[in-house]
């Protein structure tokens, strides 16, 4: 009898020695830094098999690429440490013991006035830092820490009535772009990871956010007036018939989140938020469902990121 044998005696189960090394984890070097990972065979989506590995693997993958997009925002977390099929909770304050290369920014909100240490990712090591500790999603802010109240994203959230299909948010997209080419102003898309679709709109950052949630409201009644048949805005009435597509103006608040670019969701199938060219919604054939964990990878390999290549500077408001 060998040591695995009596070892899995004591457990009452049999031993295997491979499973062991993935639950007391790795040390991967990212970026400079030593990231422990652990409990690296956990199943996060039941349904697809889909492991911790799974997931932080994809974020080692595409966090040159998300990176960007992160650097001097405040992240919300959204956890889910035992997989998407148990309760998760959104994570708004960083951990109070964190490695000294992970940042953290201070914040004190009208509503509690107590001060808040926010969550700052400025390296992939810190993706793989959270990740392992059970965060599927990451929410970024539309305003730098520095100045929280000027945002330099205008967010444009198309979010489908239960009968509208996902063409429909083409559609909506589509006119937003043309509405906002009459004021010389360009908007980037992409794929919420769920059934909707996000416009952002770089901006500098010298409009308070009321007046950049307001004009963005605006311009969604202008749409609503237009095509009444195919777009609300975010404060009108709704049903579970509707076919219509809203443009929630509110996701241009104060502190508000919005899935970063990249994100995975705690979905079924492990969708990604995924940046657009324009021609994909063009040809009105790009779905949510065509970009996931497994997918995702490879199209950033072949094609890379569109948002990169549209190289649109900092735009200012009509």
């Amino acid at each position: 009898t060998g040591p695995a044998e009596v070892f899995g005696h004591i457990l009452g189960t049999a031993f295997d020695p491979a499973r062991l090394v993935e639950s007391l984890g790795e040390r991967w070097e990212i970026d400079g830094v030593e990231v422990e990972v652990t409990h690296l065979d956990k199943v996060l989506w039941p349904a697809e098999g889909l492991t911790k590995r799974d997931l932080l693997d994809y974020y080692r993958h595409v966090g040159p690429a998300m990176l960007p997009y992160l650097p001097g925002r405040p992240v919300t977390l959204r956890v889910f440490p035992d997989g998407i099929e148990q309760p998760g909770h959104y994570q708004r304050n960083a951990p109070a013991r964190l490695p000294g290369w992970l940042r953290t920014a201070p914040y004190r909100p009208q509503t509690t006035g107590q001060e808040r240490r926010l969550p700052l990712i400025e390296h992939v090591a810190g993706l793989i830092w959270y990740a392992n500790r059970g965060a599927i999603e990451f929410h970024q802010w539309h305003a730098r820490v520095e100045r929280p109240d000027y945002p330099d994203w205008a967010i444009f959230d198309l979010d489908p009535g239960p009968r509208a299909g996902y063409e429909r948010v083409l559609r909506v997209a589509l006119l937003v772009r043309e509405r906002l080419a009459r004021e010389k102003l360009t908007a980037l898309p992409k794929t919420s990871g769920g059934s909707g679709l996000h416009l952002f709109l770089p901006l500098e950052p010298v409009h308070p956010v009321e007046a950049v949630r307001a004009w963005v409201h605006g311009l969604a009644e202008e749409l609503s007036r237009e095509h009444p048949d195919l777009v609300a805005t975010g404060d009108g009435a709704t049903h579970d018939e509707d076919e219509r597509v809203t443009i929630d103006h509110a996701q241009n608040s104060l502190a508000r989140n919005t899935a970063a670019p990249f994100t995975l969701r705690a979905r079924p199938g492990a969708p990604a938020s995924t940046p657009l060219a324009w021609e994909e919604v063009e040809e009105g054939q790009v779905r949510p469902e065509h970009f996931t964990i497994r997918t995702l990878p490879q199209r950033l390999d072949t094609v890379g990121d569109p948002w990169a290549r549209a190289t649109i500077q900092p735009q200012r408001l009509p």
